[in-house]
């Protein structure tokens, strides 16, 4: 069975709209979609509506968390505090924009999705608000896909694509007792994998293409699909909205506009 995966759409109902053309074009069987519908884009609302009327099953996002908690204003769940700050217009934004409706699909989104072997999050197990970049040390990458209770799990919010394959890998563990006792065990884990499907709405991975993951059960064929689309209808569109026109810039360039933390895998423990 092929499936397509989705995620970070960010109000880019344009981008949305050229992606769900290719995919029923794959003749993929069923959609998942990792979150972040809204933030930064000019159609909130719009996005919504179609995940919603397509009835994909959908799992929350952190732009989709803080449209209905409230923004997190803390720099640790950005990767930079120049990030952070436009977060804070864009949320403003986005805010003011959403209908009682969307707000309300939002709050109910689950935070995992699951089928057989497979874990759909938005930023990983642990949080939506946590990256797992493809640098990622391989004892958390490990640790995030076993936490999942999965052997392949798919993710989101970095908007870069990857795959990342963890095969024949060895894990130590130390076990104190209460008498000081000590005893060391190691176990070896089958492959695992993490697939990040990218970036429907607002790409980073150097050109403006929406992409998007499809996955075949059977075979476990990953393809890495990139979708070109009208984005400068959406530049246009976010400047005539009132948004920062650095969006609009970072949308055509497919590139993210801040300098990055040392540290990308920490969140907020709010």
């Amino acid at each position: 069975m092929k499936i397509a995966v989705i995620s970070c759409i960010h109000g880019n109902s344009e981008a949305l709209e050229a992606v769900l053309l290719d995919i029923d074009q794959q003749k993929t069987e069923s959609i998942f979609c990792l979150g972040d519908l809204v933030g930064y884009g000019p159609d909130p609302n719009a996005v919504v509506d179609k995940i919603r009327s397509l009835d994909i099953p959908t799992c929350q996002g952190c732009w989709d968390e803080d449209i209905v908690e409230g923004v997190n204003a803390c720099e640790c769940h950005h990767p930079s505090l120049l990030a952070e700050r436009r977060s804070e217009i864009a949320h403003k934004w986005t805010n003011e924009q959403v209908n009682s409706e969307t707000r309300a699909y939002l709050a109910q989104l689950p935070l995992v999705l699951r089928q057989d072997n497979l874990c759909f999050v938005h930023g990983s197990p642990d949080s939506n608000h946590e990256y797992l970049l493809p640098e990622i040390n391989a004892f958390t990458a490990l640790e995030r896909v076993i936490s999942s209770n999965a052997d392949v799990l798919f993710c989101g919010h970095t908007h870069v694509p990857y795959v990342r394959t963890l095969d024949s890998a060895k894990i130590q563990i130390k076990v104190s007792s209460a008498d000081c006792s000590a005893s060391e065990k190691t176990f070896t884990t089958p492959v695992k994998r993490i697939i990040n499907v990218g970036s429907v709405g607002e790409p980073r991975h150097g050109r403006p293409n929406a992409t998007y993951v499809i996955y075949d059960t059977d075979t476990e064929q990953v393809t890495l699909r990139e979708v070109p689309y009208d984005y400068q209808k959406t530049c246009a569109a976010i400047i005539e909205k009132g948004l920062p026109p650095i969006f609009a810039w970072r949308l055509a360039k497919g590139l993210e506009y801040a300098e990055r933390a040392e540290d990308p895998t920490h969140i907020c423990t709010r």
